[in-house]
């Protein structure tokens, strides 16, 4: 294992981009907008065309990494990622942006999908629980951080700062992964397009994969419906700063990645893992319920959204475990389509709120409860082998 000592740094170098490139740029909406003459919906549907590219990309790079090897696929996604974020930056009209954030999500996908992947080449037993566990402490805290960042170099440089900055780090996390990341990929797998979509078949006809799959997906997407129309509620309707906005977004942000960093150890207070669903689903519903009713003002909602976040981090870890137990063989496949299918959640779900937003929170919140409605029963539907015994202790990895 010497060998391989100082790849958790390395694999968490590669995400950082990944996990940062969203959120930072959050903050520079209003200004996107007034900047490329563009409407507060066309601008919302950057978010909505990255995640469409992150849902293509994502069914794609594990079969092929089976196929070629990790290194090789994961410098190739990257660079898709850099190219993408090259062109956010000196993007001259909207459509361009939107262009470039579809390409930069595609290769945004590679890392999500593949430093875990990696991880389980690697490491076994408590070595693997113990990477995951920092592999999310450091997700969760360049995702706290990326708010504010955003915030600050919107402030200082402007909003093609945030790209720019986006596109730095992809380009030394590039080179470094071109200079030091082995091959952990042993024998090549001969994967076929028959196989990858007999794999995936299999998975889509089990009702205990799909609602495993689903609920995590669905209350991941009502939280990115929220975050595509923030900077926009905050600033524009609730008459805040950026530097204000991004405060309020950092509360939101962390209250959901200090839960998902505690997940583990929540679980074992709130009694086991069924109970922490029923816990972590009503906190859900409760939260979205304060934002449709008193979600009028900053910290109105603030706090509800930060209440749904809690929520849906504690569920996060019981319900994912779900989804890779249900065919044990098939964790590949199963971890590369619900990165996919959540993707495609966030695109439909964050461009039909885009499309009805008329500058106040209730088509935002009206969206959220639709997805956590129907969210919300799918998450007591239990596996016939329940892998409640398998994610009581360990927190599952988040993506995008």
């Amino acid at each position: 294992m010497k060998q391989h000592r100082y790849l958790p740094a390395l694999l968490v170098v590669t995400l950082v981009g990944t996990i940062m490139e969203l959120d930072m740029s959050v903050p520079s909406f209003p200004d996107i907008a007034k900047s490329l003459t563009a409407s507060e919906s066309s601008v919302q549907l950057t978010i909505t065309y990255n995640f469409f590219g992150y849902c293509l990309g994502a069914l794609a790079y594990g079969p092929l990494s089976d196929r070629f090897g990790r290194r090789k696929v994961m410098l190739i996604g990257n660079t898709i990622m850099l190219a993408g974020a090259l062109g956010c930056a000196i993007a001259p009209n909207i459509e361009f942006l939107l262009g470039s954030r579809l390409v930069q999500g595609v290769g945004a996908s590679t890392s999500v999908v593949l430093v875990f992947v990696i991880i389980g080449d690697v490491y076994q037993g408590t070595e693997l629980f113990k990477m995951f566990g920092l592999t999310n402490a450091a997700m969760s805290t360049f995702m706290t951080a990326a708010p504010a960042l955003g915030g600050l170099i919107n402030r200082t440089i402007g909003w093609r700062g945030n790209y720019a900055t986006v596109c730095g780090i992809t380009l030394v996390s590039l080179l470094l992964m071109a200079c030091f990341l082995p091959e952990t990929k042993g024998e090549r797998a001969k994967v076929t397009v028959r196989q990858v979509a007999a794999d995936y078949r299999k998975l889509l006809s089990s009702k205990e994969f799909l609602a495993a799959s689903v609920v995590p997906s669905l209350l991941f997407a009502a939280y990115m419906v929220f975050i595509a129309s923030s900077s926009f509620l905050y600033t524009d309707t609730y008459g805040l700063s950026t530097i204000g906005f991004a405060g309020h977004l950092l509360i939101i942000v962390a209250s959901f990645a200090v839960t998902s960093l505690f997940a583990s150890k929540l679980i074992g207070v709130l009694g086991g893992p069924e109970r922490t669903v029923v816990y972590s689903i009503a906190t859900t519903v409760l939260g979205i319920a304060l934002f449709l009713v008193f979600g009028e003002g900053a910290w109105a909602t603030t706090g509800p959204i930060a209440v749904f976040c809690v929520g849906f981090a504690a569920v996060y870890p019981v319900i994912f475990g779900r989804s890779l137990a249900v065919f044990p063989e098939l964790q590949g496949a199963a971890s590369s389509l619900n990165m996919s299918g959540r993707a495609l959640l966030v695109t439909l779900l964050t461009g039909v709120a885009s499309s009805l937003f008329t500058g106040d929170s209730i088509v935002t919140a009206g969206v959220m409860a639709v997805a956590v409605v129907v969210a919300a029963p799918l998450a007591f539907v239990k596996p016939k082998q329940s892998a409640a015994d398998q994610v009581e202790a360990e927190p599952v990895p988040e993506a995008g």
